[in-house]
């Protein structure tokens, strides 16, 4: 676990909280906002895993303690002005009470122009996106879905699949087919993006990677 800050660096308000937004380390999607206080933070520290003050309950609480969706901490860092954090974790399981993977996952504010503009200025944002609904996949199991198959089948199944896909990728470009090379290499990716998941491994850092080697 990296940690960025040191106690006496932090402002806790008068209620003595500190906003904590916290983050898939991975798809770097935002889970939830909580509360700590010293107590919490010091307990995050030593276990490692996300504890936080209820101001519903006026008590500390351990996520996942009762639910076993308990978040491992990657790094907590703190803003410029040092009265809030971010504290990016690898989930294990849906951060949300309500079984979701995030808390935050509601409809995008904006008209659907605005929304779109927003994805149309970058022409890879749809690999972000299914990063994002991968990880969600795999927190919340939703029944049904062929993305839940795979990762309850476990690796062995997904890397069988990255194998076909590869494979297939290859036939289609020797059959000097645009179309059906399309289909293969969109199957490929998408499953490569599972294994990423299933292995914590970011996106971004295999985009770090090209960037190096360029």
């Amino acid at each position: 676990m990296t940690v960025q800050l040191t106690l006496e660096e932090l402002r806790f308000d008068e209620n003595g909280l500190i906003p904590a937004i916290v983050q898939d380390a991975v798809s770097k999607t935002v889970l939830t906002l909580a509360y700590m206080n010293k107590e919490s933070l010091k307990m995050s520290f030593e276990t490692k895993e996300t504890w936080f003050w209820s101001r519903s309950r006026q008590e500390l609480w351990h996520k996942g303690e009762t639910s076993g969706n308990t978040q491992r901490i990657v790094s907590i860092s703190c803003d410029c002005d040092g009265d809030a954090l971010v504290v990016q974790v690898v989930p294990n399981g849906p951060a949300c009470h309500t079984g979701a993977y995030s808390c935050f996952a509601g409809e995008m504010l904006g008209t659907s122009e605005e929304r779109q503009s927003t994805t149309e200025s970058d022409r890879f944002a749809i690999l972000g996106e299914l990063e994002q609904l991968i990880a969600a996949r795999e927190a919340e199991r939703p029944e049904g879905s062929y993305t839940t198959y795979l990762f309850e089948k476990g690796v062995d199944k997904i890397l069988k699949k990255v194998g076909e896909e590869a494979a297939e990728v290859i036939i289609a470009a020797k059959n000097r087919s645009a179309e059906e090379l399309r289909y293969e290499a969109s199957d490929l990716i998408f499953h490569l993006l599972v294994l990423l998941r299933e292995q914590k491994l970011p996106l971004d850092e295999v985009l770090t990677e090209l960037q190096r080697r360029r």
